[in-house]
């Protein structure tokens, strides 16, 4: 793999940030006047989609409230609220609240799944060690990197265990500003054999934890990192990263899971296809849907994040005189772009397309989605999405993993 200028150049790193204004209202408030357009029809993001506006069947309606989404095995808990501390410590985010406007999450409200390790001293001078297989040993103070710092974009982050489906809140989205790894890992002068890199970072805590393994770290394939054009992220949301999110320098991994994107990071090695994987990726092989739980890094499939899809909220309205339903949810994840959306509302239904207008032109973050449905009798409702494109890969959605459930009583 060549760490060339001109492979820099083709990834296109300096990605500007997407504005979020132009984008057609109406996702909490009634619009205009009543059109007449095919139930089903959705409203998508047009900044960041195009400029094409896109009919709303509740113009000229009220809302009325929403409903409480819920699903197996929920558990209730505080919202947007730090429960926990070191490796056992987590933030989880309400996402029954998105909006058009609010699709880069605050800094504040960003989820967490690990808090601050203890000794961790962010105004003491931070060096990242790169050895290895390397020509040059380095020490890297983060102020010869400064000058390397680019806009990276938005991108959003799921933790690899987000199964609560009273919020699956363990997922955010965040304007970033980074190094791309590339750019570090050049300077080494990595030798022929090496065809891997460690990254490492400082999380170990005092006391056994309940839910993690300290000593974060994860293996790429060179081939990973040209494909993922990972980070070293040190601004967030246009300001210095926050030491609970990783500060001063954390790693990320657009479009994997949030395991790989790993913070604090202090040592960069190179490594060869011999390389065993480390017990932070075997703690993680389940969730990231390997095959059994690898002892060779090299038997590691990417922990990326097949597209998927999920209701966050389902609004209660009157248009018309009669009561009608809109779910409202996002979309994320994939390698690809697609439209070709359906849901359903029990196992057995029979999916409806849902058509996303505009269509999406990113994946490195979250879209918004609505569905307008008028279900024929009071009673619990199951709801599931699912990717008429069968060729897309979509594990967990196969598995029903996202599904959560609502009772309608008034039709």
């Amino acid at each position: 793999m060549s760490w060339s200028n001109t492979k820099r150049a083709r990834s296109g790193y300096a990605r500007p940030v997407v504005s979020r204004r132009g984008f057609l209202g109406a996702t909490l408030a009634a619009g205009g006047g009543t059109l007449a357009v095919p139930p089903g029809f959705v409203f998508a993001e047009a900044s960041r989609f195009g400029a094409r506006q896109c009919p709303d069947p509740f113009g000229g309606g009220r809302l009325l409230g929403t409903l409480p989404l819920s699903g197996r095995r929920a558990v209730e808990h505080p919202l947007g609220k730090m429960l926990g501390e070191g490796l056992d410590a987590r933030l989880a985010v309400d996402l029954s609240t998105l909006t058009p406007e609010t699709l880069v999450t605050p800094t504040d409200r960003f989820f967490v799944r690990t808090d601050v390790p203890t000794g961790l001293d962010a105004r003491r001078p931070w060096t990242i060690r790169v050895r290895g297989l390397v020509r040059n040993d380095l020490d890297l103070g983060l102020d010869s990197l400064a000058p390397l710092v680019v806009p990276m974009g938005v991108h959003l982050m799921e933790c690899a265990g987000n199964n609560n489906p009273a919020n699956f809140g363990l997922m955010s989205a965040a304007s970033w500003a980074g190094i791309p790894l590339e750019r570090v890992l050049e300077r080494a002068h990595p030798l022929p054999s090496a065809t891997r890199v460690l990254v490492s970072g400082m999380d170990a805590q005092p006391g056994r934890s309940r839910s993690s393994l300290p000593d974060a770290s994860w293996v790429f394939s060179l081939a990973d990192i040209e494909r993922g054009r990972p980070f070293l992220a040190t601004e967030m949301n246009g300001t210095p990263l926050e030491r609970v999110h990783g500060a001063p320098v954390r790693l990320l991994m657009p479009r994997w899971y949030g395991c790989a994107s790993i913070k604090w990071v202090t040592d960069i090695e190179f490594m060869d296809d011999s390389a065993a994987s480390t017990a932070h990726m075997r703690e993680f092989a389940r969730r990231t849907h390997q095959d059994g739980i690898p002892e060779r890094a090299i038997d590691f499939k990417p922990a990326s994040i097949d597209l998927a899809a999920m209701p966050v909220r389902v609004e209660k309205w009157r248009v018309d005189g009669s009561i009608r339903y809109r779910v409202v949810g996002i979309v994320w994840g994939g390698d690809g772009i697609t439209d070709s959306f359906q849901i359903g509302f029990t196992p057995d239904d029979t999916y409806a397309p849902l058509d996303v207008c505009p269509r999406p032109r990113t994946n490195d973050t979250w879209s918004l989605w609505s569905y307008a449905w008028r279900p024929q009798n009071p009673g619990y409702y199951q709801i599931l999405l699912r990717v008429g494109d069968r060729s897309i890969p979509t594990r967990r959605l196969d598995l029903y993993f996202y599904i959560r459930g609502v009772q309608v009583d008034e039709v």
